[in-house]
């Protein structure tokens, strides 16, 4: 298998080039400004440029392109919609096309802010979507002109993406910054009024691409099947840095003035990728586990 990763250099994108590694594929991957450090064939891509991905295909010759870039500023998206909806909507509706005439496919990563936050119980693929920022929008506009393009494309969608880089071995996201705060012996002020469902960026790689081997197309919820507050989350977190849990602090969505409203529940329901695959969906504690033991 030949497997081209368009933003390998994102937290995402590093994770898929090292799962398509472990699988033994030929891996190749694009990046927009600063080049990952793989030993893959990479080339320099910018997706506002999209007309140009002819080259990156008759460069790498794929069968298989995973679209992990994107433009994930919420407030960035809010003041610059336009670049939002070219980079997120016009630049993987051109990909998929391109993938569709060569007989490539394709697979795309979408959001779980393509919700509005409304729901109480965890969102399924057949949910409605409702998005309530311009980030939402762009995302869910390129999920459904990626469709129109290609029929049988896959679309993962994932949730408060966070784990380890690939390219540095660092931790990243969320739990980094949690970390750093504790290791500080400084406050760490946590939401309690935001219900997510944490994609491991590692365990999301490795469900797409066994995804891709199955030949599974359309929408589907690509996390962990824990719903937590940021709060709860942080509480996992200082258990495994052996921190002074008194140093999380409860706070609220309220308290930050943001350009981009933001859904206050958007747990995904993974029932779908479970059966598909056939197994459970990790937890969120069985996915911090995971990436401790891999930090040593």
């Amino acid at each position: 298998m030949r497997l081209l990763v368009v933003g390998a250099n994102g937290l995402l994108g590093s994770n898929v080039v090292r799962a398509g590694q472990q699988r033994g594929w030929a891996v190749s991957g694009t990046y927009h400004s600063t080049r990952p450090n793989f030993d893959v064939p990479l080339t320099q891509f910018n997706l506002q440029e999209y007309s140009t991905f002819d080259d990156v295909i008759n460069e790498h010759g794929p069968d298989v392109v995973v679209n992990c870039a994107a433009m994930t500023d919420v407030d960035g998206c809010e003041r610059n919609p336009e670049a939002a909806h070219v980079i997120n909507s016009e630049a993987p509706a051109g990909m998929a096309a391109r993938c569709e005439q060569a007989g490539i496919d394709f697979v795309h990563v979408s959001t779980d802010y393509v919700f509005d936050g409304t729901a109480r119980d965890p969102y399924s693929e057949t949910a409605d979507p409702n998005p309530v920022q311009v980030y939402g929008e762009s995302k869910l506009a390129g999920e459904r002109a990626v469709q129109d393009a290609m029929e049988t494309a896959l679309l993962p969608r994932l949730s408060f993406v966070w784990g380890i880089h690939r390219s540095t071995g660092t931790l990243s996201g969320f739990p980094a910054w949690v970390r750093e705060q504790l290791q500080a012996s400084e406050a760490v002020p946590l939401f309690t009024d935001q219900l997510v469902t944490p994609t491991r960026a590692g365990q999301a790689a490795q469900t797409v691409l066994t995804l891709v081997e199955q030949a599974s197309s359309g929408l589907y919820h690509v996390a962990c099947s824990s719903c937590v507050t940021p709060y709860e989350f942080g509480e996992v977190l200082s258990a495994h840095v052996g921190a002074n849990s008194n140093l999380l602090q409860a706070g609220s969505t309220e308290d930050i003035d943001r350009a981009a409203a933001r859904p206050t529940y958007s747990c995904l329901d993974v029932g779908k990728v479970a059966e598909e695959l056939g197994r459970e969906q990790p937890t969120l504690r069985e996915d911090v586990d995971a990436v401790w033991n891999a930090l040593g």
